[in-house]
């Protein structure tokens, strides 16, 4: 069984660090005289505790800000007029054909709805994370939206 690590950055320090404390922690407890080790306890567990409440705080508070600025597209946001027989003007699809022949290469019906997503404003890293395309595609689809806009 292999596992599958998935590039993504804060999720890997974060790992690392909770493994590093633990370590510490551990180490500490060793060390540490035998009448010392249920404070410690009480005190690394309850510090612990403090740090997961603040950091599902934070990434809640995160999350909401994100929500904010980049709101996801309802279905009742959604209409006819955003699938149009004028959708695909501008679609980039000499700059798109060689990453559809490469390796990994994306699905032209994904592609087809990041261009709609562009289209509606919504940023690189917001498609990204939304349908897993390589942030180069997301970026060339977002620019060519951008400049479709721009030409109106």
């Amino acid at each position: 069984m292999t596992m599958m690590l998935r590039p993504h950055t804060r999720e890997g320090v974060a790992l690392i660090v909770v493994a590093l404390v633990a370590a510490l922690e551990l180490t500490g407890l060793h060390l540490a005289a035998p009448g010392l080790r249920p404070g410690i306890t009480g005190f690394l567990l309850g510090g612990s505790v403090a740090v997961l409440t603040m950091t599902a705080v934070l990434a809640h508070r995160q999350r909401r800000i994100a929500a904010r600025h980049h709101p996801a597209a309802s279905p009742e946001s959604v209409d006819e007029s955003w699938f149009t027989a004028r959708t695909l003007e501008g679609f980039p699809m000499e700059a798109v054909r060689p990453l559809l022949l490469g390796p990994d290469a994306p699905d032209l019906n994904r592609l087809y709805m990041a261009w709609v997503l562009a289209l509606h404003g919504h940023d690189t890293a917001w498609i990204v994370g939304r349908l897993g395309l390589s942030h180069d595609v997301a970026a060339l689809l977002v620019d060519a939206a951008a400049a479709r806009h721009d030409h109106r």
